[in-house]
């Protein structure tokens, strides 16, 4: 499987503010209590003891205390993911604080990257600086992002990161051809959600054509239930409904806006996310016993001005890090997030706003941290550069944290110190140079340059990844695929 970095995570919360998060979540779950506008979702709650009023075109659901607690005893503490390539595999256990990082959130925009030389008036000197253009995702972008990730080492797991928008893409087909772009060109496990509902059993019976019988799905799914404040929506709570039946891992995904659709308190955001996962947990064990789930901590804070997200802001740090903490708590392996922030494009402050959320995040020790490569401008726009910039800046991360290796090192050090003070230079080169070369040190950065240079650095490293070779499905399963679903023959 892949390893992922083990952590001492960092803790914000004490046990005793954790338990009165506890005790505050199961209190919102009483009173307000959960609207949902999922007639299922109500009845299920009203045939398992929770108090159910119906409304207007919605049903007021109080769910008891006890329900809650059963429920998340039910829910599995480790949560195996396959893929294509079993060396891939991912084993989330919710007791291990080892991290891992993928990509994530289905952006709109694509950002080019050109090279163009520019004169100065004054001076005469010329230079090249690169230049952006900014345009609609399509098929060929997903499938290039997936073989880029395919290749990059800090990547463990591919969550869809283009919102495919070509002319032949529709509501009918847009989900099989999603799955398929990103499964042929990658052999890490893929996750993503469903446009159509309707085509769930489409997805899974075509994974599992390309699996090849495999134990372990490749593939697994997010349900974003929850409309904070405290609403299941009824069609993304009926994917959770139906992905949980079919016994395949679904994240319950929360994402409150702390000073808008939650309290903007680090406690009251936490609280109330705590109180909205729960909720999904409790619903989805009494949809089906023992059912693989992922506790999804996704929270943001408000921009006053425009009430959009602040993705780069510090305070969402901190509601990550409550998220993961409450996760850890209930023994669910938690799906967290990293490497956001609200620049437009690559450079330092996308760099810094990035760093200070990929470090945060990997101290936690959530065991899947989904948007850590690529995005900008929030969640909006998706640059091939910043994704292989990301994966640098991931793998530093985790250097930084790896596990200490205190006994070898003072037994090599002792020797090394004993030996430099016996000679005339009293100098440790000879010995760090075949230190560095074994890999035991934080690397050097390998795009070192002023902004621009960098950028161009990268820019040539994206068309090596991308020439690379990438193992396909084999041909006998494209075929089949290509007879059973409306699968665009021309993606690569």
């Amino acid at each position: 499987m892949r390893e992922g970095v083990l952590v001492k995570p960092y803790e914000r919360l004490d046990t005793e503010e954790i338990q009165k998060i506890h005790e505050a979540s199961l209190s919102i779950l009483i009173d307000p209590g959960i609207i949902s506008y999922n007639g299922e979702a109500a009845e299920i709650f009203g045939d398992n003891g929770a108090e159910v009023s119906s409304h207007n075109g919605y049903w007021r659901v109080s769910i008891p205390e006890e329900l809650v607690k059963e429920s998340v005893k039910l829910a599995p503490s480790v949560v195996k993911l396959g893929a294509r390539n079993a060396k891939n595999d991912l084993v989330l256990d919710s007791k291990e604080p080892r991290v891992r990082f993928g990509t994530g959130s289905e952006t709109n925009v694509i950002l080019d990257m050109g090279v163009e030389d520019f004169v100065s008036k004054e001076s005469g000197i010329e230079r090249q600086f690169p230049v952006f253009r900014r345009r609609r995702g399509t098929v060929n972008d997903l499938c290039q992002s997936a073989r880029v990730c395919e290749q990059l080492e800090n990547v463990d797991f591919f969550i869809r990161n283009v919102n495919i928008q070509d002319d032949d893409i529709t509501d009918d087909n847009k989900d099989v051809n999603k799955f398929y772009a990103s499964l042929n060109n990658m052999t890490k496990h893929v996750m993503g959600g469903l446009t159509n509902l309707g085509k769930l059993d489409d997805v899974i019976r075509m994974a599992e054509l390309i699996s090849g019988g495999r134990k372990e799905p490749i593939i697994s799914f997010i349900a974003c239930v929850t409309k904070s404040p405290l609403q299941f929506v009824r069609d993304s709570t009926q994917s959770l409904i139906e992905m949980v039946r079919r016994n395949y891992p679904v994240v319950i995904s929360a994402s409150p806006q702390g000073g808008s659709t939650a309290p903007v308190q680090e406690a009251g955001t936490v609280a109330q996310q705590n109180a909205e996962i729960l909720a999904g947990v409790t619903l989805s064990q009494l949809v089906r016993a023992k059912a693989p789930v992922l506790y999804g901590s996704n929270p943001l804070r408000v921009r006053m001005d425009t009430l959009d997200n602040m993705y780069g802001a510090p305070e969402t740090n901190q509601y990550y890090i409550g998220g993961v903490q409450m996760a850890k708590f209930y023994g669910i392996p938690c799906y967290s997030a990293a490497g956001i922030g609200d620049c437009k494009y690559p450079g330092i402050e996308a760099t810094a706003e990035k760093m200070l959320s990929h470090l945060f995040s990997t101290l936690t020790g959530a065991q899947y941290v989904h948007y850590a490569f690529g995005l900008l401008e929030g969640t909006n726009t998706l640059s091939l550069e910043q994704l292989i910039l990301d994966d640098l800046h991931v793998g530093l991360c985790k250097s930084i944290l790896r596990e200490q290796r205190i006994e070898e090192e003072l037994r090599e050090s002792l020797k090394e110190i004993r030996e430099v003070m016996s000679t005339s230079h009293k100098m440790f080169t000879r010995y760090a140079r075949k230190y560095m070369r074994s890999g035991k040190l934080i690397p050097f950065y390998p795009f070192e340059g002023d902004g621009n240079e960098t950028l161009i650095k990268v820019r040539e490293r994206k068309e090596e990844l991308l020439s690379a070779p990438v193992d396909e499905i084999p041909e006998d399963v494209k075929r089949e695929i290509f007879h059973e679903f409306d699968v665009l023959e021309r993606i690569k």
